[in-house]
């Protein structure tokens, strides 16, 4: 590939080596180009979480009504193959398909991300030829699936029901598909069920080498032996709040708001690294309140987590969830010393995080404008990495949409402030009145001018049924929720002509 060949020849892979440096020069069409900025982009309504395949050329994007299978070999032009709308199971329509996971040949979509829908579990498919995806088999489960993990011919699922939200194992490799083990942390804990199901929430789960990493919201992240499916064990956790802290905390700073909020966790290709994203936003409450970064944990040992360095998120003027501001840390990946992360409407980095104990941030591109990004991938190692912008963000017309970008070190040109709305562009954004976050009367904390609250670049600081409360949502869902459950957000796609009636 000839964007391959110059970046080669360009030495980008040595610009990653010394972030201080100008980002390299990048020809498209014919106009030089030096700032950092995306190599190129394709709409996917309703994009959500997006993963690669194992030859680095194909992305799969969860669609929130099915998934886009996208060719992404020329990163200049990414190219929708196909995609998969009105997942059937059980005779009904699968909603809030917000997550996939693929590995191999074989790719699972499950939903709906959030309670409240009759039909609920995951349709497996064959994506060896992407532009052809077939269906294998499916399954329902009675409870809402909001992401889960492929690894070989095992489908680890949080069963988040209210109740025990444990993990559940699946063997999905033979004509049928069967349920193998689980684990519950009130099974290991019994106390945290006196904390209300939201915040004892099994988010996500990621798993390598025979270990799942549990991201169990306010209980922290849990490392689970699953050598042996039908049987998982403890094996550590981090955490950094702890069960008699969360019996004293109620209402939406339990659920929204920090200390806790482990949203997403992955580790290094070593197995040696794991970080973990908290998804959080300012509620009023006690310090620290303000969006969730991302901490970084030496696992060498796994029974003895070691917390080394973290990365504070970006600030902005309301950074309450209803106001759609978010700069909060969401989905990312660790690859050979690197962090891929996204922060929503605060863009994308690359954080070198080679010495965990002083993350260095090399690339940062935001658009908060047009763009609020759900996930970072790695595409082709040291070359490219992909996101997903979402447009389920709350009080925003976002397009959602898959971006493609190189792995280099560098700067975007006029970066748009995070600090002032009106230089976001027309986006139909409507932001709610502050509510003073930051601490200062109008929320603005001590304006640098730069999108940070502090001056700072990267604003770093030196018994319940399963629905629960009508206002409540699952924690780290964004907008969805509300649009959907109003059929909102089907119509809005449905107009598009995305979904048939």
């Amino acid at each position: 590939m000839e964007r391959r060949a110059f970046l080669r020849a360009s030495g980008a892979g040595l610009a990653l080596s010394c972030p201080t440096a100008a980002a390299a020069s990048r020809s498209s069409g014919g106009v030089v180009q030096e700032a950092y900025e995306p190599l190129g982009q394709v709409p996917v309504t309703g994009a959500a979480e997006a993963v690669v395949g194992d030859d680095g050329e194909t992305a799969y994007v969860a669609a929130t009504t099915g998934f886009a299978c996208v060719d992404v070999s020329d990163p200049a032009d990414p190219t929708v193959l196909a995609e998969e709308r009105d997942i059937e199971i059980g005779g009904g329509i699968l909603s809030e398909v917000l997550d996939v996971t693929v590995d191999g040949d074989r790719l699972i979509a499950a939903g709906p991300a959030n309670p409240g829908f009759s039909t609920m579990g995951f349709r497996c498919y064959d994506v060896s030829d992407p532009a052809n995806p077939v269906s294998t088999g499916a399954r329902e489960t009675g409870y809402h699936i909001h992401n889960c993990y492929l690894e070989d011919d095992l489908l680890f699922v949080p069963a988040n029901t209210g109740d025990q939200n444990p993990l559940v194992i699946f063997d999905v490799g033979g004509d049928e598909i069967t349920q193998l083990g689980y684990w519950s942390l009130l099974e290991h804990e019994s106390g945290w069920r006196d904390v209300y199901w939201l915040a004892r929430y099994l988010h996500d789960v990621y798993v390598r080498d025979e270990t799942a990493y549990l991201p169990y919201w306010n209980a922290g992240t849990y490392l689970i032996d699953v050598s042996d499916p039908n049987d998982p064990g403890y094996v550590s956790h981090v955490s950094d709040t702890t069960l008699a802290e969360q019996r004293e905390i109620g209402g939406q700073e339990a659920v929204y708001g920090l200390p806790g909020n482990d949203h997403y966790a992955a580790i290094d290709d070593t197995g040696e690294l794991l970080a973990v994203g908290r998804e959080a936003w300012a509620t009023g409450g006690e310090d620290p309140d303000r969006p969730g970064g991302i901490d970084l944990y030496d696992i060498s040992d796994p029974e003895r987590p070691a917390h080394r360095g973290s990365i504070d998120p970006p600030r902005t003027t309301d950074e309450s969830r209803s106001g759609g501001m978010w700069t909060t840390s969401h989905n990312f990946e660790l690859r050979d010393g690197r962090l891929y992360s996204s922060w929503y409407r605060a863009g994308v980095k690359i954080h070198d995080v080679s010495d965990p104990t002083a993350p260095e941030q090399l690339a940062w591109w935001r658009d908060p404008g047009t763009t609020g990004f759900w996930t970072a991938r790695v595409a082709e190692p040291g070359e490219t990495f992909i996101a997903s912008s979402t447009e389920a963000i709350p009080n925003t017309s976002i397009e959602g949409a898959l971006y493609t970008f190189p792995i280099e070190a560098g700067e975007q040109a006029d970066p748009p402030s995070l600090r002032d709305p009106a230089d976001w562009g027309t986006d139909g954004n409507e932001t709610a009145e502050s509510d003073g976050s930051n601490g200062d009367e109008d929320g603005s904390g001590a304006d640098s001018g730069d999108g940070s609250a502090n001056g700072n670049e990267d604003g770093s600081e030196s018994g319940e049924n399963e629905t629960g409360d009508a206002d409540d949502s699952i924690p780290g869902f964004t907008g969805v929720a509300g649009l959907l459950g109003g059929g909102i957000a089907l119509e809005r796609l449905r107009r598009r002509g995305n979904v048939q009636d």
